[in-house]
């Protein structure tokens, strides 16, 4: 006999108290490197270690559907494909999905659905759960304008008048979209006050609380033992340590992270750690030959959630050269560890960063400003250690249990709710 861990049994089928069951619904799930993928793990995880029931939907990263369960997260992958924009992405086929999630949906019987994006799976399961009557929370990790995974970038170009153009009207339709999908969500749920704020003025009619994503302080924390023993464990070289986490995407700007380098070697002896896959790692490695920095840029792929502190333990300091979503869970993940972060100006990044306290900020693109302040940093271990100390003091009211517990009060909110709904129309 097993209560909702909130403290609100949930009644079985012979009505005994039982877990509640979660199924979350996303486009993107690790092995994938990003925020989402990164998120809806966690989330998945940590729910599933309090006990609840939980399931997840999302694209085979092979192709063929398959079923597995690890860490007490039962894991539904559906059938994918690579997509023609990105080729290292895989996006769940279209064809027939309803009916496969209606009869998922039907199968696991979950008492919540939650889904973390509103491309395909996002919106098919939100439709698929309002035809069953789950209630539904929803949550956007990224804003619009942009290119999910099955979709390519305006062959107008960027730039031109013609591909700005056409930009404008694919955001302003994809705004339309995002509203349109997340309106039919019992409860919407973003990561910052900020997005909650963008969401509502881009026509969600539907109210918008802000959910921090939050960091697992145990995991992520700065380390007692030296950085040469973290180097050592991924075959690193023990130089002076540049690293960025993310996808190796064309968005990312990850070049400018290269061409700074460059720059950087100048005056100090450094090196750049780059985890994540994407389609953009071939030009990379180029681009680093090319620079001269070659053999001062290395790859590790994709880094499983559970070694990805050693990748922070080795590293001198976070290099974000753009965030093009609502968030960064990534450089909170740095912050927590005690890494001073050198990162684009973004939305995003502001209230984490604050200029000149826990790292520095620069223009997007301005590559001679990336790289002296990464120097600056990196040559002076005094101002590093402290600006990791305020960033590990940021990220400490970020933590994660704070957001899992409003996370459960949703849940369970929304099951009496439904309770009551059904108990009245009886």
């Amino acid at each position: 006999m097993i209560s909702c861990p909130s403290g609100h049994p949930i009644d079985g089928a012979e009505g005994e108290p039982r877990a509640l069951r979660l199924l979350i619904g996303t486009d993107t799930y690790p092995p994938d490197v990003n925020g989402t993928a990164g998120s809806a793990y966690r989330l998945a995880h940590a729910l599933a270690a309090r006990g609840y029931d939980v399931h997840i939907v999302c694209q085979s990263e092979y192709g063929p559907p398959r079923v597995e369960r690890a860490g007490g997260v039962t894991a539904h992958r559906l059938r994918s494909v690579r997509t023609r924009a990105r080729l290292t992405k895989r996006v769940t086929v279209p064809l027939l999905l309803m009916g496969t999630l209606t009869k998922l949906l039907r199968r696991i019987a979950p008492d919540v659905v939650h889904v973390h994006s509103h491309f395909l799976v996002g919106r098919t399961l939100i439709n698929a759960a309002r035809q069953l009557c789950v209630p539904v929370v929803a949550t956007t990790h990224v804003t619009p304008p942009i290119h999910p995974p099955h979709r390519a970038p305006s062959p107008a170009g960027r730039g031109s008048v013609a591909g700005n153009a056409v930009d404008d009207l694919v955001g302003a339709l994809a705004w339309r979209d995002l509203a349109r999908v997340f309106g039919r969500a019992d409860h919407v749920a973003v990561p910052t006050r900020g997005a909650a704020e963008l969401l509502a003025d881009k026509g969600l009619t539907r109210p918008v609380e802000a959910v921090p994503c939050g960091v697992d302080l145990s995991r992520f924390r700065p380390r007692e033992e030296p950085k040469t023993w973290a180097r050592a464990k991924l075959g690193l070289p023990d130089r002076e340590t540049a690293l960025f986490v993310g996808p190796l995407d064309a968005e990312k700007r990850i070049d400018d992270l290269l061409r700074a380098l460059r720059c950087v070697c100048r005056q100090a002896d450094a090196q750049v750690v780059l985890v994540g896959v994407g389609p953009e790692r071939p030009q990379l490695a180029r681009l680093a030959d090319t620079l001269g920095v070659g053999r001062r840029t290395h790859f590790l792929g994709h880094v499983a959630e559970d070694d990805l502190h050693l990748a922070y333990a080795s590293a001198d300091v976070f290099a974000m050269p753009n965030v093009s979503g609502l968030e960064s869970v990534a450089t909170l993940e740095a912050m927590a560890s005690g890494l001073p972060v050198v990162a684009a100006e973004t939305n995003a990044l502001t209230h984490l960063v604050q200029q000149g306290k826990a790292g520095y900020l620069y223009r997007t693109g301005e590559v001679p400003a990336f790289a002296r302040l990464l120097t600056r940093v990196l040559t002076d271990s005094e101002l590093a250690a402290t600006m990791g100390g305020i960033g590990r003091a940021v990220a400490v009211t970020h933590d994660h249990l704070r957001s899992l517990a409003r996370l459960e009060e949703i849940y369970t909110g929304l099951t009496q709710t439904y309770g009551r709904r059904v108990q009245q129309l009886a």
